[in-house]
């Protein structure tokens, strides 16, 4: 049953522009499959989709390659495209991005297996990043200031 969502899923996206997952509910049940948001936000963690900026100016829904290797330089691609800032809060960054956008920069982030980050959380715009010590705060921070510019 998963698997054939799934499927079905990765056709919708593959054919259609899906903005939000209120769009990608309805998509689903138009098509007789009966799914709650968390089933369809689970899903989409599970498909590695991420938002991409389509040919219309608009967000989208779209899956992420599985090479590993081109999967990081996509998602750094991506972070130093939709970050707009860094600031440093005790040992919490806080990274603006443009409007939903976050989640997948988080992703970067995560990606990058950066020494000294024990979690980053996304919102629509705004990453928190929990860093160990004071001092890697401030690295990572300058680190990311280069990413962005």
């Amino acid at each position: 049953m998963k698997e054939n969502r799934h499927s079905i899923i990765l056709d919708i996206i593959k054919n259609e522009d899906i903005e939000t997952q209120e769009d990608l509910a309805d998509r689903l049940r138009a098509k007789n499959i009966n799914v709650t948001q968390a089933t369809v936000s689970r899903d989409i963690k599970e498909l590695n989709l991420i938002k991409t900026l389509s040919h219309t100016g608009r967000y989208k829904y779209a899956q992420v390659n599985t090479n590993n290797n081109s999967t990081i330089s996509a998602l750094a691609y991506i972070f130093s495209n939709t970050a707009i800032s860094v600031e440093k809060v005790d040992k919490i960054l806080v990274v603006r991005t443009i409007t939903a956008s976050a989640q997948v920069a988080a992703e970067a982030i995560d990606s990058f297996k950066l020494e000294g980050i024990a979690g980053t959380i996304a919102g629509d715009n705004t990453i928190f990043i929990l860093v160990r010590t004071d001092e890697k705060a401030e690295e990572l921070k300058l680190e990311i200031e280069k990413l962005i510019k």
